[in-house]
């Protein structure tokens, strides 16, 4: 009476595994291999959301300051930049502003789409950076 119950239980063990197996297999969906985006130069237009997000400062103290990024579609940067370690460029893009009249104004645009002329970007490389790369110089370019 055992091996009666063993061989029933191994039979459906068996048949949830093939089950599994081919159901798995099925739904494995065939990825296209991604393609780097556009690449972006000094005067080129960057469009996407703009967001704002609440981080410390180490240079000011551990003071909560706001950073304000795009998020956009993958862009490659020029040389030597390039995909900043992504396989197809970064998609977000942290906006520096230089003076009080530049955060004015990009905090009366958070979370509206936008377009920026883009004059100098790099890859992030501090820790602290939310962003997969870094605009520097900028202007906001009207609709």
């Amino acid at each position: 009476m055992t091996s009666h119950r063993f061989g029933v239980r191994f039979g459906f063990a068996i048949l949830g595994l093939a089950a599994l197996a081919a159901s798995s297999a099925i739904a494995q969906p065939t990825e296209a291999p991604s393609k780097p985006g556009k690449l972006i130069n000094a005067g080129d237009v960057l469009s996407g959301e703009l967001s704002t997000l609440r981080v410390r400062d180490v240079k000011k103290g551990g003071k909560r300051v706001a950073t304000y990024q795009i998020t956009s579609e993958p862009r490659r940067l020029p040389p030597p930049n390039g995909l900043c370690n992504l396989e197809t460029g970064p998609e977000t893009f942290q906006l520096v502003p230089t003076s009080e009249a530049q955060a004015a104004q990009l905090r009366s645009l958070a979370g509206k789409e936008i377009s920026v002329k883009v004059d100098e970007i790099a890859c992030a490389q501090d820790a602290g950076q939310m962003s997969e790369a870094i605009v520097t110089k900028w202007s906001v370019v009207a609709k």
